[in-house]
C-alpha cells in the first residue's frame, strides 16, 4: 500500500476525499500505522491470504464484505453511523439542547481523555495476541483471531479520525502516542491494566474476547450517548463490529466447555487432562481470572469523572433511552461499598455511582453467557455449574481492591486468600498445562482434541473451507 490515502484504499463516509487538511495528517500517520501494524500484529502470518471480511459503507451490503486479503493490505475503514437530523443532548446539564459537531472548548480535555483512553484499547489487544496465529487450534479459530485483529486496526483508525480532524495538534500527538505505547512495557504500558496483561494462549483469548471484549461493547455504548455527536456516530457503528468479537469469545468458551463434558463421560474416571482436554474447574478459574481483570475495566465505583463526564453530557449511561430521568440530580443508587474495612449497603448519589450502573449491566450480560455455557454442561448430561464470581473478588481497581475476598464474596484476611488462591485462580501448573495443548491444527476442517467444532461456518461456508491459506 502506497502512502497516499483515497477513498478507494481507506473506505469512508467523512469526505476523505474531499478533506486535504485530514488526508495529509493520515497519510503522514498511516505509514507509522503499517510499521506499528507489522512489527506488533500477527507474527508469521502477514504475507498469507485471510477470508476476511471488511467494511466498504455503512449500509446493510456494504458493511460485511468477504474475500480473500493479506492483513497488511486490509481496506482500514472510517465509518459514522448516518447523521440523525436534530438530534439533541439526551442527558446531564445540556439535555435537550442540540449536540455538538465541534468539540466545546469547556470540555476539550475530558473529551480527548475519553478518545485517547478508548483508543488505547484497540492496538493493545492486537498486541497481547500477536503469538496465537502459532498454536491456532483450527484454520476457522485462526480465522477470527485475524478478524478480531485487523477490526481492532479499524477501531484505532476510527479514534485517530477524531484526534486528527477536531482536536489539533494535541490530536496528532495523541494519535502518535496511540503507536509508541506497548501491552505490558515497563515503561511505556498501555493506560488501562487489563490490557496489559498478557494473552498467552487460546483459552485466555477466548475469554479476553467474552469478557473484555464485552466491557468495550458498555464502554462503546455509552460513548455512542454522547453529546459529541462525531464521537456517538463512530462509535455506533463500532459496535457492529463489537458484536462478533463476543461471538468468538462466547461459542470458544462453548465449545471448550462442549469437549470437556464429552471427555468426562468417554473416560471412566472422568479425567479430562489425561485425554487432552481442559477439566471445568480450570475453565472455572480461568473465567474468574478473566471477568475480574474485565471489571476494572469501568474504574471507581464511587467516580466524580463518571459524573462530571455525564453532567458535561460526554458519556451517558447504557441505552440511555431506556430510563424516564436523565439528569439524575437529586437521585441515589444503591450499592455496596467498603468503610471500616466492611462492606456495607448504602445509598451513593446517582452520578457518582454511574461506574457502578454500567459494571452491574455488564455484570448481567456476562451471566447470560455464562447461562448458556451451563446449558451446554446440562445439555450434556455433566453435573457442574460454572458461575461468576462477586464483583468483590481479585479487584486491582476501585475500594475492592484494598481488601480481599472470596469468590463468593466473603471479605477475607490476606493470609487466607493467599493459601486458598490457586482452588480459585490459575496456578503455574495450570498455565503449563494449558499451554502443553496448544498446538497448531492446519487442516482444513480438522480441530484441536480440546476444542469442539463450531456448530457452523463463516458466512455460510462449510467447516472443511479454507480460511487461511497457509502454503507460499
Amino acid at each position: 500500500m502506497t502512502a497516499v490515502i483515497t477513498d478507494e484504499k481507506i473506505p469512508n463516509n467523512v469526505n476523505l476525499a474531499g478533506d486535504r487538511r485530514l488526508q495529509r495528517a493520515l497519510e503522514e500517520w498511516q505509514p507509522h500505522f503499517l510499521s506499528w501494524w507489522q512489527d506488533m500484529g500477527p507474527v508469521g502470518f502477514q504475507a498469507k491470504d485471510v477470508y476476511l471480511r471488511t467494511a466498504v459503507s455503512v449500509e446493510a451490503d456494504g458493511w460485511a464484505h468477504f474475500d480473500y486479503v493479506k492483513m497488511p493490505d486490509y481496506r482500514w475503514g472510517i465509518f459514522l453511523e448516518p447523521k440523525q437530523a436534530g438530534r439533541v443532548h439526551g442527558f446531564g446539564d445540556n439535555q435537550g439542547q442540540p449536540v455538538w459537531d465541534e468539540v466545546p472548548g469547556e470540555f476539550r480535555n475530558m473529551l480527548r481523555r475519553l478518545v485517547v483512553t478508548q483508543g488505547d484499547t484497540e492496538p493493545a489487544s492486537v498486541e497481547q495476541q500477536r503469538h496465537l496465529g502459532a498454536t491456532a487450534p483450527s484454520l476457522y479459530d485462526l480465522r477470527n483471531l485475524f478478524q478480531v485483529n485487523v477490526e481492532e486496526g479499524r477501531h484505532l483508525w476510527a479514534m485517530v479520525y477524531l484526534l486528527h480532524t477536531y482536536f489539533g495538534r494535541d490530536g496528532r500527538e495523541e494519535a502518535e502516542e496511540l503507536l509508541k505505547r506497548r501491552s505490558g512495557d515497563s515503561d511505556k504500558p498501555r493506560i488501562l491494566g487489563a490490557f496489559n496483561e498478557p494473552t498467552p494462549h487460546w483459552l485466555s483469548f477466548f475469554m479476553f474476547t467474552m469478557f473484555t471484549d464485552r466491557d468495550g461493547k458498555y464502554q462503546l455504548a455509552a460513548l455512542a450517548e454522547s453529546g459529541f455527536d462525531p464521537l456517538a456516530r463512530t462509535c455506533r457503528f463500532m459496535l457492529t463490529e463489537e458484536a462478533h468479537h463476543m461471538f468468538v469469545g462466547e461459542t470458544g468458551v462453548q465449545r471448550v466447555v462442549k469437549r470437556a463434558c464429552e471427555l468426562m463421560k468417554q473416560a471412566p474416571n472422568g479425567d479430562v487432562r489425561a485425554q487432552g482436554g481442559i477439566d471445568l474447574p480450570t475453565i472455572q478459574k480461568y473465567l474468574n481470572l478473566h471477568f475480574t481483570l474485565s471489571l476494572d475495566l469501568f474504574g471507581g465505583e464511587v467516580s466524580s469523572n463518571a459524573a462530571d463526564a455525564f453532567a458535561a453530557g460526554l458519556k451517558g449511561r447504557y441505552k440511555e433511552d431506556r430510563y424516564d430521568e436523565h439528569k439524575l440530580i437529586g437521585t441515589h443508587y444503591t450499592m455496596d461499598v467498603l468503610e471500616d474495612g466492611k462492606a456495607v449497603t448504602k445509598d451513593i448519589a446517582m452520578r457518582n455511582a454511574l461506574n457502578e450502573v454500567l459494571r452491574n449491566e455488564y455484570i448481567k450480560d456476562c451471566q447470560r453467557g455464562v447461562d448458556r455455557w451451563n446449558k451446554t454442561i446440562k445439555d450434556e448430561g455433566v453435573d457442574f455449574e460454572l458461575t461468576l464470581p462477586s464483583h468483590k473478588f481479585h479487584r486491582q481497581i476501585g475500594m475492592w481492591s484494598t481488601v480481599c475476598a472470596t469468590p463468593a464474596g466473603e471479605l477475607i484476611d490476606r493470609a487466607e486468600f493467599e493459601a486458598k488462591k490457586h482452588a480459585w485462580l490459575p496456578s503455574a501448573a495450570d498455565e503449563t498445562y494449558i499451554k502443553s495443548l496448544m498446538h497448531a491444527v492446519t487442516e482444513p476442517g480438522k480441530m484441536a482434541s480440546w476444542v469442539a467444532p463450531p456448530a457452523k461456518g463463516i458466512n455460510g461456508l462449510p467447516g472443511e473451507f479454507q480460511y487461511v491459506r497457509l502454503g507460499a
